[in-house]
């Protein structure tokens, strides 16, 4: 096989979760250049959606979603090649961890670590069967470095699908299916850019003195920036192309620097 095509995928069928903005939207896009025929599902198509048939509208964080995504790829014919978990994110109000009930402990739980859990079991048969495939699952810096004023049950479920996805690799790759986690630092997506915003403005500070107030309260930046979603799909296509034939059970840190151990 030459080198650019160990780069393609071309016949492949990829599904990414959360694909409809940020990272999950740049994954998609990558995939798609890359040659796949890439599946996308959130909550919500966006208007103008420039692919309505691969689109699946469902709320993965449900059994009822879980099972929506898994019949509209059955009805499509044959196993996934490609699973990119993206879908995550944080709600619990400000506090501490007294103010954490248990609804937000589900809420946080169903939305980063279980809805992956749930489609892995409803789509990974198939692709074990087929004898090939890779997964991936987006995890975080916060399962080493967790914040605890307002993310401390987004960290925790984090830590415990970091801990899955490995005990799954172990699992699976005797089988042919390769699973690998992507940790995740501050990304500059609309929404983080919206919340630089306001930090600026609350403050009465500059754009660049807000985002080195949010470096410096994760006790900084070395890189002196976050990632982009595009270096975020970079990675993602490396990892699911030819190219990462033998790597199982690691997780890629992408944070410029911001976790300060080995």
């Amino acid at each position: 096989m030459s080198g650019s095509d160990r780069d393609r995928l071309d016949g492949r069928r990829a599904l990414v979760t959360g694909g409809s903005k940020g990272s999950g939207k740049a994954v998609a896009e990558r995939l798609r250049e890359m040659g796949a025929d890439v599946y996308v599902t959130a909550r919500t198509m966006p208007d103008g959606y420039e692919h309505p048939d691969r689109f699946i509208e469902a709320d993965v964080t449900t059994i009822e979603g879980t099972d929506a995504v898994a019949a509209r790829i059955a009805e499509a014919g044959g196993a996934l090649d490609i699973l990119v978990h993206v879908v995550g994110g944080a709600s619990t109000p400000a506090g501490g961890f007294a103010v954490i009930t248990d609804d937000q402990w589900l809420t946080e739980l169903n939305l980063n670590f279980l809805g992956a859990v749930r489609l892995d079991r409803a789509l990974l048969p198939a692709m074990i069967e087929s004898g090939a495939g890779v997964v991936l699952h987006f995890t975080s810096i916060q399962r080493e470095l967790p914040q605890y004023d307002a993310s401390l049950a987004y960290a925790a479920a984090k830590a415990a699908l970091r801990t899955y996805s490995k005990g799954l690799a172990n699992e699976l790759a005797p089988r042919g299916v390769r699973v690998n986690a992507i940790s995740l630092g501050g990304i500059e997506t609309e929404a983080y850019e919206r919340f630089v915003d306001r930090i600026a403005e609350g403050n009465g500070l500059t754009r660049e003195e807000a985002k080195q107030t949010i470096y410096d309260s994760l006790g900084g930046v070395p890189l002196g920036r976050f990632a982009n979603t595009a270096e975020i799909a970079d990675l993602v296509g490396f990892l699911v192309s030819d190219r990462a034939s033998a790597i199982v059970g690691a997780e890629y840190v992408i944070d410029g620097g911001t976790v300060p151990t080995v």
